[in-house]
């Protein structure tokens, strides 16, 4: 059993809320996480229709025989459930009465806001990060990390990836694309999740990406938002500060996971992530989205953005810390250069009051200082954010 770190969050805030909704994508460990946290509580499956069927004929009732404490898990399946949750934490608003679980933003943000406004707490679950996988002592190299990719269910069960991540493509991601979205061919979509992939790191242009399926723009946008809901993939927005310098204005575009990523790139071997030209935005990937991960474990919005001029300066990613900026260049080299610190150092010129100090994120060990720059090892790229303050729900 690997202790999730998003484990004390969940806790602290099931002791200030009667309702707690985790969300995340699917096999991210979600019912796992609430039913080891709340063991006596009573477990729901909504996925189950027989006892959709139950919670539809009487919903008051089902909820009140279980009201001690109880897990609806994918609550999504039957958001109709919400209002009724509304009218009994009403009632009695005790804490952490009823925790709910689901796997699509749109279907569920939108009943949870409707319904229980101000009632529910709201987490964010992805797969492992490093230091949950390393746990189980996995000590992969980064290859392999890049390879596998960190949804819990290959690594409890020592799953093939290729095979793994391919069931996972082919089942829940069009089984959740058809519950959103009405697409008239599965086979566009699945080429233009692929080639989602082979922009990984790079600015998203969704003319260009029109262009390459066959598709219009606004489908392009309609499908992006759809695979942002999931939890496959998420945009990294700019920087943007009234600096008087011309920034790029769009988005970059990375997944969630980087070893569902790998795989929609062809790669199936160890041989084939050495060879791959976009290993660079792969490892880039993996460790923006340990930094999501932090963020999210604790609560927290991610806050990041990253850096580009329209003369090329660029960093890879900005973390907002109250009035200052944390700047972080990720390398995949295990190899220091100095060429490394370029983007940092020039960001540092631009805005020497509010960059107290940069990171650079590499595959190497050396972890010193060189000047106001602290080298640090990918593994280690979390421990760059803040630990976040009192957790608060929204």
């Amino acid at each position: 059993m690997v202790k999730r770190e998003i484990a004390k969050t969940l806790r602290a805030l099931a002791r200030e809320y009667p309702v707690v909704t985790v969300t995340g994508p699917r096999q991210s460990g979600k019912t796992t996480l609430v039913k080891d946290t709340f063991p006596g509580h009573a477990y729901v499956s909504l996925e189950d229709p027989d006892t959709r069927e139950m919670a539809a004929l009487d919903p008051r009732e089902f909820l009140r025989k279980r009201g001690k404490g109880m897990i609806l898990d994918e609550i999504q399946r039957m958001p109709e459930l919400l209002s009724y949750l509304q009218g009994i934490v009403d009632q009695s608003d005790r804490a952490g009465r009823y925790i709910l679980t689901g796997s699509h933003q749109f279907d569920l943000f939108s009943a949870v806001t409707q319904s229980l406004a101000g009632r529910t707490a709201i987490l964010k679950l992805l797969p492992f990060s490093i230091h949950e996988l390393d746990s189980i002592n996995a000590d992969f190299s980064v290859d392999e990390y890049l390879l596998h990719g960190f949804y819990p269910r290959i690594h409890d069960r020592g799953l093939d990836p290729v095979a793994a991540h391919r069931n996972y493509f082919e089942t829940y991601l069009q089984r959740d694309l058809r519950q959103l979205i009405a697409v008239k061919d599965l086979r566009l979509f699945q080429k233009f999740v692929r080639l989602c992939a082979g922009r990984i790191g790079q600015i998203f242009n969704a003319s260009g990406l029109s262009n390459d399926v066959g598709v219009s723009v606004p489908t392009v946008n309609a499908w992006i938002s759809i695979l942002e809901a999931s939890f496959i993939l998420f945009l990294l927005e700019p920087y943007y500060e009234n600096s008087g310098k011309r920034l790029i204005k769009s988005p970059k575009l990375y997944f969630y996971d980087v070893g569902l990523a790998a795989y929609l790139l062809g790669i199936e071997s160890i041989k084939h992530v050495e060879r791959d030209p976009l290993r660079g935005n792969l490892f880039e990937n993996m460790v923006i989205a340990e930094l999501v991960k932090r963020r999210f474990n604790q609560g927290r919005e991610h806050r990041l953005s990253y850096y580009r001029d329209s003369n090329g300066n660029e960093v890879d990613v900005l973390y907002r810390d109250g009035k200052d900026v944390i700047p972080i260049e990720i390398k995949a080299s295990s190899t220091f250069s100095g060429d490394f610190l370029k983007g940092l150092r020039y960001l540092r010129r631009q805005f020497p009051e509010n960059t107290p100090r940069s990171y650079l994120v590499y595959a190497g060990d050396e972890a010193e200082a060189l000047d106001d720059i602290q080298l640090v090892n990918y593994k280690n790229a979390a421990s760059i954010l803040p630990t976040a303050g009192r957790t608060r729900g929204r």
